[in-house]
């Protein structure tokens, strides 16, 4: 049987950090990421109201570095009554970025 981590385009990096989003123009929230790979992102996010295809510029670290990049949201979840789980595929973003994305699956193991 095939897991979920085969299914997978891209490998993930397991994550647990404050990250800051926003609608591109707005004002800043925070988050929670849960993973993050070339392809995107996953975090959960309180209290706010986002919809698929929603445009979203997203602040996070790998490692020392700071990268800030713009994607969609392809998949929202409620988990509760003020929680979603997001997902982002990132559509502009920093080829250094991704360099260094792809770098740290390389050498954590992926999920």
């Amino acid at each position: 049987m095939e897991s979920a981590s085969d299914r997978r385009k891209f490998a993930r990096i397991a994550t647990d950090q404050v990250i800051s989003f926003s609608m591109v123009d707005a004002g800043d929230q925070l988050a929670i990421s849960k993973d993050v790979s070339v392809g995107g992102i996953r975090f959960e996010a309180v209290g706010c109201e986002l919809e698929l295809g929603d445009t979203i510029r997203v602040t996070f670290n790998v490692g020392e570095h700071s990268i800030v990049a713009v994607g969609l949201v392809v998949w929202a979840t409620e988990t509760d009554p003020i929680t979603t789980d997001i997902g982002l595929e990132f559509v502009d973003i920093d080829s250094d970025a991704l360099r260094m994305i792809e770098d740290t699956t390389e050498v954590m193991p992926s999920i």
